[in-house]
């Protein structure tokens, strides 16, 4: 084979090389760049300082629906521009929960977190918008610890912090060496073996009769959940 034609055959490979890289790509990507390929974790949780969560502490949550006799009244979801204004949340999630019907009716919504067994737990809370409900009852954490005993934490009983993080917000916080009613404290041989968001309050509680809440920055510990990720 002549020199001349070694080039040509190489500059071929080369360029059908390229291309193959280059599609691939942006299939794999969805037309969205490289950078989901680059970034598998999830940016669910952000550390409260700031800071880059470590590993042991990274939470996420689901939002569930638990609706057993198909009312069709309760909603739990993300929903993109609804949350606070975060560096690192371009979407602005917030979590909705929506409970519209009365109260005794066998339904309610949620958040299910996840990464939390065997934590020991310190802080809980979570911040809420204004203009929702922040009941006795709803929305609340329950916390099942290695005891076997359930706490509940409404909202109504934590540390309130008006237009904390920003203006048209309250931030709500529980220290859990803290006694609250339905919730005593957490001693320091207790683990914890599940955390979940529960909102069962409808339209027929006050003041606001709203049956509905929006939530951002679920703290666990100090580690903040402001958007969707995988279970």
């Amino acid at each position: 084979m002549s020199a001349m034609r070694r080039l040509i055959l190489t500059g071929v490979c080369s360029l059908a090389l390229v291309l193959t890289i280059g599609l691939g790509v942006s299939a794999a990507s969805n037309g969205k760049g490289i950078g989901p390929l680059l970034h598998t974790r999830p940016a669910a949780a952000r550390a409260g300082s700031g800071t880059a969560p470590t590993p042991h502490k990274e939470f996420t949550g689901t939002p569930f629906e638990f609706d057993p006799i198909h009312t069709g009244i309760v909603a739990a979801d993300w929903v993109k521009h609804l949350g606070l204004p975060q560096d690192s949340d371009k979407n602005r999630f917030g979590l909705i929960l929506s409970k519209n019907g009365t109260t005794p009716t066998n339904a309610s919504a949620g958040l299910v977190v996840h990464g939390v067994k065997d934590l020991h737990l310190t802080e809980l809370g979570f911040d809420v918008r204004n203009g929702g409900h922040c009941g006795a009852g709803a929305p609340r954490f329950n916390v099942v610890t290695s005891d076997g005993v359930t706490r509940f934490y409404g909202c109504v009983y934590g540390t309130h912090s008006p237009n904390t993080p920003a203006p048209g917000w309250q931030r709500v916080r529980f220290l859990t060496n803290v006694s609250y009613p339905g919730a005593p404290a957490i001693t320091g041989g207790l683990t914890v073996t599940s955390i979940s968001v529960v909102f069962d309050e409808g339209t027929d509680i006050g003041p606001d009769f709203s049956g509905m809440v929006v939530l951002d920055n679920i703290d666990i510990n100090g580690v903040l959940i402001g958007a969707p990720g995988e279970s």
